[in-house]
């Protein structure tokens, strides 16, 4: 007899008896999947098409070095109006066509991964302060691998100079990377380790702090949208300034050679020593400023729209 029927034929049930409710069917893992990951694109998207101008000024100032750099910009006011008037309003839009083409597999990745690491640590027990952490680093590691040749391409089109008219297109510009450098840790896989490695701490401090926050500030019976926002632009924050190290090493290595073609940056280790040896322990926290500008309330927006767009795909059936 079908659960319909049962509920038709069965007597009423007589008083001072609890009603025994009927759970729903449990959620299929590729209807699960395909929910976080539709959710976490979307919120890629829509953080991507907000925040790309202050990265292409963060990025800028990365590949700047020292005084002795003739093309060096003095503040970040400085930056703006010099993208102004010698590339055009646009230009700071350069290499948005990398990001955006990889910011919904990106995100996706991101927040699949993270669910999927949290599920596999939380098998036959409760999620733990340090369950957070470690399935923020495993997703950042998975996230850092997928992303590398896209920001290879990015960070090269962004520390262009020319206006952007003569800036080349992402296609061709990559075609340039492959065919002179390949496609491995000279070509569209240089800055690996340090890509793998910014995405990793960020990736743990920021869901780390939000999951474990969330529970002191947030009720669950009312989950305000702003104080999501708010924590996840303070989680945002906090990784975005704990990673930023392995941000400029990763910039200086994809980035174009400061002399020629004189290789003076490779490993991520060895690219933040000669930052600090040669410019100082502020260099390394170069771009922080449009960095935090982005990532801050970049880091809520992510988050908002992710929960956001699950649940509304809860509320559809899907």
């Amino acid at each position: 007899m079908s659960t319909t029927e049962a509920q038709i034929t069965s007597p009423p049930t007589p008083p001072g008896h609890n009603v025994q409710t009927v759970s729903p069917p449990p959620i299929s893992y590729t209807r699960k999947a395909a929910r976080q990951i539709i959710s976490g694109g979307s919120a890629g998207l829509v953080e991507i098409s907000i925040m790309h101008p202050l990265d292409v000024v963060k990025t800028r100032f990365q590949v700047q070095r020292g005084p002795d750099d003739p093309t060096r910009y003095k503040s970040y006011s400085d930056c703006v109006k010099k993208m102004i008037r010698n590339e055009g309003p646009l230009s700071f839009y350069k290499g948005v066509l990398p990001p955006l083409m990889a910011e919904t597999p990106k995100r996706a990745t991101k927040f699949f991964t993270f669910e999927q690491y949290k599920s596999l640590l939380t098998r036959n027990r409760d999620a733990t302060a340090m369950t957070y952490i470690i399935a923020g680093t495993g997703s950042g590691i998975t996230e850092g691998i997928m992303i590398t040749p896209f920001e290879r391409v990015k960070i090269s089109l962004q520390s262009l100079r020319s206006h952007i008219r003569d800036t080349p297109g992402t296609f061709s510009h990559a075609r340039v990377i492959i065919s002179k450098d390949g496609f491995g840790l000279n070509g569209l896989y240089k800055g690996l380790g340090a890509t793998v490695w910014r995405h990793g701490v960020w990736n743990a401090i920021y869901f780390g702090f939000y999951h474990n926050m969330k529970g002191f500030f947030i009720s669950s019976e009312s989950p305000s949208i702003s104080k999501r926002l708010a924590l996840g632009t303070i989680a945002g924050t906090i990784a975005s300034t704990a990673n930023i190290p392995f941000d400029v090493a990763k910039s200086r290595i994809q980035g174009p050679p400061p002399n020629g073609d004189i290789l003076k940056y490779r490993t991520t280790l060895q690219t933040i020593g000669v930052v600090f040896k040669e410019e100082g322990f502020f260099a390394l926290y170069k771009g922080l400023l449009p960095k935090l500008m982005r990532l801050g309330p970049g880091g809520g927006i992510m988050l908002v729209v992710y929960e956001q767009v699950s649940s509304w795909l809860t509320t559809k059936g899907f």
